[in-house]
């Protein structure tokens, strides 16, 4: 933890392809988004590099989807290091900012808590791209199978849903026995008596 991630990640794939392979890199795209989910340890710090052009749009919006509290602390920086957004302990939140040249960082802060880890999800909306919309996005044609990883709330909310449902069963069947208890004790005290 606390090691620089750098995104996109694609930009490394791409550097390793020959131009023939990029049809149409040098198209226009208006918009580039990528999302994220990724468990942030209690008392942990996770920062991300986003590399920007000059009067781009950053738009971030994050999540806290799981731990304690629902909360986190969040911080936006320039690339001269100005800090443009900083939150402390909320669930969710949602920045644009219109960007100069250089690497962004956001960073989720959870050193507050010193037992609850925290699942966050969170998205990248990159508009007035250019050129580097189309290149981060080109990447995706040469990845199959497993090797690229798309979690989505819907993945996450089945499961919830499913222990939810298990968690209420459980606890009818809790408050019947607790009630079948109670009507033994009730029959056991007048027949003793």
């Amino acid at each position: 933890m606390g090691d620089k991630i750098w995104l996109p990640f694609p930009v490394l794939l791409l550097a390793a392809l020959p131009p023939v392979l990029l049809p149409g890199a040098a198209g226009f795209t208006p918009s580039l988004d990528s999302d994220f989910t990724f468990t942030l340890p209690a008392g942990q710090k996770e920062c991300f590099y986003q590399p920007m052009p000059l009067k781009a749009s950053l738009e971030i919006e994050y999540q806290v989807l799981d731990g304690a509290g629902l909360d986190i602390d969040f911080h936006l920086a320039s690339p001269e290091g100005k800090t443009l957004v900083f939150e402390q302990r909320k669930s969710d939140g949602v920045h644009t900012v219109e960007t100069e040249v250089g690497d962004y960082m956001f960073c989720f802060d959870n050193t507050f808590s010193t037992i609850s880890e925290k699942v966050i999800f969170f998205e990248l909306i990159l508009d007035n791209m250019g050129e580097q919309a189309q290149e981060q996005e080109d990447w995706k044609k040469y990845i199959t199978g497993t090797d690229m990883l798309d979690m989505k709330l819907e993945d996450i909310l089945d499961p919830i849903i499913k222990i939810a449902s298990d968690v209420q069963i459980r606890l009818h069947l809790g408050i019947h026995q607790q009630h079948q208890v109670q009507t033994k004790q009730k029959w056991a005290h007048t027949n003793s008596a």
